[in-house]
């Protein structure tokens, strides 16, 4: 009977680890709903910053409920989040508004870079902001092309420049990049947060759209809402 009562409780707590790590594999899943089709996205918990923020401003404010994609660029990505995109008049340069804060840098390399998919934070350049920090709105998803050895090398260079020898481009990111696509040369600058799980059709869509000088189209590409399917 001793016997049989310690394999049972053996058996209770694997099953409960097991929950637990099942559990804590499960990532927040987003429903962009978009003038052009629905694009689903999953967070990564391995951001945990990024990923709170955005389920907040969802969950809480209805953040991105008809905002615009004010910027669009073909083969690379579609950007979105200005608050100021809400009610912006036609042809209105859009980009410079988020909310009062910034975020910092969470940098998951090799694991999470920009491949094709990628949902990641906007931010101000470099010279004014030299440690990455990032809008606390504003994100774009890659498209990016498949690469060859010219982009690859560009993405090599610029882990160097960042990171010297402890983080490098992996086989892996090499693959991924040559035969599905992305945008190496972002790897270590800019905070990756989650992946489109479905809907790159819409993302293709919208990044061929016709487009002004600034990059934003001409015809409104608008977020009708975004809704939380799986929180954290």
């Amino acid at each position: 009977m001793k016997n049989i009562l310690l394999i049972i409780s053996l058996f209770a707590i694997c099953v409960g680890v097991k929950g637990q790590t099942m559990k804590g594999d499960v990532r927040p899943e987003v429903l962009i709903e978009t003038t052009m089709g629905n694009i689903r996205v999953e967070l990564y918990n391995e951001t945990p910053l990024y990923r709170d923020n955005f389920l907040k401003l969802i969950r809480e404010d209805h953040f991105y409920d008809s905002l615009l994609f004010h910027r669009v660029i073909p083969d690379f990505m579609i950007q979105g989040g200005d608050p100021s995109s809400k009610n912006a008049p036609k042809g209105a340069m859009l980009g410079e508004h988020s909310l009062g804060y910034t975020l910092p840098a969470e940098i998951r390399l090799p694991q999470i870079f920009h491949k094709r998919g990628a949902l990641a934070a906007a931010r101000e350049p470099d010279d004014v902001n030299p440690k990455h920090e990032s809008s606390s709105t504003q994100f774009y998803i890659v498209y990016g092309r498949r690469q060859g050895e010219k982009g690859l090398q560009r993405g090599r260079e610029n882990l160097e420049k960042l990171f010297g020898d402890s983080i490098r481009m992996t086989k892996e990111m090499e693959d991924v990049y040559t035969t599905v696509g992305g945008t190496p040369h972002l790897d270590g600058a800019y905070t990756v947060f989650g992946q489109v799980v479905e809907g790159m059709d819409v993302v293709d869509r919208i990044q061929h759209v016709e487009r002004d000088a600034n990059d934003r189209p001409l015809e409104d590409v608008r977020i009708i809402r975004a809704t939380i399917l799986r929180d954290k």
